[in-house]
């Protein structure tokens, strides 16, 4: 899988967990990895608070 915003590939665990982090958006699940997730992350929660 790849990084919504910024592209890079994301490292499963074995399980087939993702390292990152879904955002839902407009009834889509979008993923995230967690150096973008750390950065944009007052971005993300306001988006999603105003879509409820």
């Amino acid at each position: 899988m790849k990084c919504e915003i910024c592209g890079k590939e994301i490292e499963t665990t074995f399980l087939g967990k993702i390292k990152g982090n879904y955002i839902k958006t407009s009834g889509k699940q979008n993923v995230v990895c967690n150096s973008c997730f750390k950065v944009n992350h007052s971005s993300v929660k306001e988006a999603s608070a105003k879509k409820q």
